[in-house]
């Protein structure tokens, strides 16, 4: 059995490599046992991506889990957000989203909840096991029935949101993604007119990547706000669960600076509301928050972790450099770029200015996009560790909930630099902000020298 698969927050390969039927199908069944242990019946929602391996993974998964005896409730072919939504508003007993998320097109896999929760870490090892001994119960016959749940989505948007009226032009790419036509519904039902680019689904993904979160797939996008005069481009990954934007100007708005936008919505409503980031977010945003009255939380990465954590925290809102933004404020509190595609589409139709102007109160900094360097599986949290204990044997001040967020700077001139262990590939992420593009260079080029060193050490 290929064990790679089973990763911290889902499952996924390279499907016609790493996720043959026989797989799957133990997959369904041990993931079917596990939810259903205790329980007369259980129900499930599944759904599915528009990739074109995943009607083949979708009939030999639902197979296990039906033979595990669970009930399935199929809502189609759409984006992870409407799994999460069904499993809310059906009140089933968990579910899973047959996705590949933003990964290429080939890569598939599954993304599962217990409950309204997350299913991962320990959890997915545990299914793992249990796979691989594949000594399963009786078989048994659940149940499968269709269900629309994307005309309640459609119906939810159009409740708590209304633009009629408010002529707010925007670009909305979906990279031919699984989200584009209930986002093209959910925003057409509220009284927005969206310039559509890609929102047809294919699973080839013809025209760029889907993942915003690397510059060169907002290309097309950018191009075309800059030509439509648009307010804002958005752009949703292949599953919908993540949102990159940019601005007027087609500058690129990452992910922790739309949570400042967010953050200041949210907290004028809830005055000192909890409000998370991740560890590769700025510091502007956490010292934002905290000025306008929040509890800024800096968590780990991770979608599962982080929704997790917010339950913990009973914060309203939280988000990653990514794109991935939760909604506990109005909403459920999943990850859905739709649903904050239409909270930022309402911030702009509440005030003239544009997004840069909205932000340009909030220190300027110098810092990197994410930068990822390949680094084996075997040694990649060594590395960090190492790391670690480098920065912290020379005094300097280490948050290591999460690989290592090493501060350099003062408090009157902030920089700091990150490197952590990637829970989804062979790879070392890294990210460095300071107040001066000299201080940047200098940080990054210590963090990557002691980051190649170590790894070098380990690798010989």
């Amino acid at each position: 059995m290929i064990t790679h698969i089973f990763r911290e927050y889902d499952i996924r390969g390279v499907a016609d490599r790493d996720l043959p039927d026989s797989t799957v199908f133990s997959i369904g069944r041990a993931f079917g046992e596990v939810l259903s242990a205790g329980r007369a019946t259980t129900r499930l929602a599944i759904g599915r991506d528009c990739r074109l391996s995943s009607p083949r993974l979708f009939e030999a998964l639902t197979d296990g889990l039906r033979k595990s005896g669970c009930d399935l409730l199929d809502i189609g072919v759409g984006p992870t957000p409407a799994l999460y939504f069904a499993v809310h508003h059906l009140g089933t007993d968990g579910g899973v989203m047959i996705t590949g998320s933003h990964n290429d097109g080939p890569e598939n896999g599954f993304k599962m909840m217990r409950g309204k929760a997350s299913f991962f870490g320990k959890d997915i090892q545990d299914l793992r096991a249990r796979v691989a001994a594949g000594t399963f119960g009786p078989e048994k016959t659940g149940k499968l029935e269709i269900v629309d749940v994307h005309g309640a989505y459609v119906d939810h948007a159009r409740k708590h949101f209304d633009f009629r009226g408010k002529p707010l032009p925007f670009v909305l790419d979906a990279g031919n993604g699984a989200g584009g036509p209930l986002a093209l519904a959910a925003m057409r039902a509220v009284g927005l007119e969206p310039d559509p680019l890609f929102c047809e689904m294919d699973g080839s993904f013809p025209n760029h990547h889907p993942d915003p979160t690397v510059p060169k797939n907002l290309d097309t996008l950018i191009a075309r706000v800059r030509a439509t005069g648009a307010r804002v481009g958005l752009a949703l990954d292949g599953d919908a669960d993540r949102l990159g934007a940019v601005d007027a100007n087609g500058d690129i708005v990452w992910g922790d600076r739309l949570l400042i936008l967010f953050a200041r919505a949210v907290l004028a409503k809830n005055p000192g509301a909890a409000i998370l980031g991740e560890v590769k977010c700025s510091q502007t945003l956490y010292d934002d928050i905290a000025k306008h009255g929040g509890r800024p939380i800096v968590w780990k990465t991770g979608h599962s972790l982080i929704k997790t954590k917010m339950k913990e925290e009973k914060a309203l809102l939280a988000g990653e450099m990514s794109g991935h933004l939760f909604f506990a404020d109005r909403y459920f509190g999943f990850d859905d770029a739709v649903y904050a595609s239409l909270r930022l589409l309402e911030i702009l139709a509440a005030d003239s200015r544009s997004i840069g102007e909205m932000l340009a109160d909030v220190p300027t900094t110098y810092s990197t996009p994410e930068i990822r360097v390949d680094c084996p599986d075997a040694i990649k949290f060594d590395v960090v560790a190492r790391v670690t204990a480098k920065y912290k044997a020379e005094s300097r001040s280490v948050l290591d909930i999460d690989g290592a967020r090493v501060t350099f700077g003062t408090p009157e001139s902030p920089a700091w630099g990150l490197v952590r262990a990637s829970n989804t590939g062979p790879i070392l992420v890294m990210r460095f902000e300071a107040a001066s593009e000299s201080d940047l260079a200098r940080i990054r080029a210590d963090v990557e020298a002691a980051v190649a060193a170590e790894r070098r050490l380990l690798a010989s």
